[in-house]
């Protein structure tokens, strides 16, 4: 099982690659175009974001989290490690944190969608833009006590 750990500078190159890999097989609505923008855009910053990881045995990274406050910004997980529980470890482990948790998803991404709601998250709102002004509509979500 994974273990959760604060992300540490020498991680940031396997963030960057889960990411990739994460978006390549969850995020097939962005154009070539805009998904070269956003991959120069996080390759950017997620080297600098305080992460939280979870982790396999061998402490190698296999998901994270970005959390802003009590507003999760992004959660991505290696793809060879979907449907095994890493996902609702961090999520859980963020509501630890913040009981009343708010995040945005992709409103094409249908497998994020389904697994907020299976973490009891409810919708709050619709925005026809993502944040950077793309139009990739967004949901807005909050966990539900």
């Amino acid at each position: 099982m994974s273990s959760i750990r604060p992300a540490r500078a020498a991680d940031a190159p396997r963030l960057l690659d889960i990411w990739r890999r994460a978006v390549d097989a969850t995020h097939d609505f962005l154009t070539p175009t805009d998904r070269a923008a956003i991959d120069a855009e996080v390759a950017t910053f997620l080297p600098q974001s305080p992460a939280w990881l979870a982790t396999d045995p061998d402490d190698r990274a296999i998901g994270f989290m970005l959390i802003d406050g009590a507003h999760m910004e992004a959660l991505f997980i290696d793809p060879a490690w979907h449907g095994r529980g890493v996902g609702r470890r961090l999520v859980e482990h963020a509501l630890s944190l913040h009981p009343t948790l708010t995040t945005d998803v992709n409103e094409q991404n249908g497998q994020a969608m389904a697994f907020y709601e299976a973490m009891n998250f409810t919708r709050t709102g619709r925005s026809d833009r993502d944040g950077q002004g793309r139009p990739y509509p967004l949901i807005h979500l909050r966990s539900a006590p």
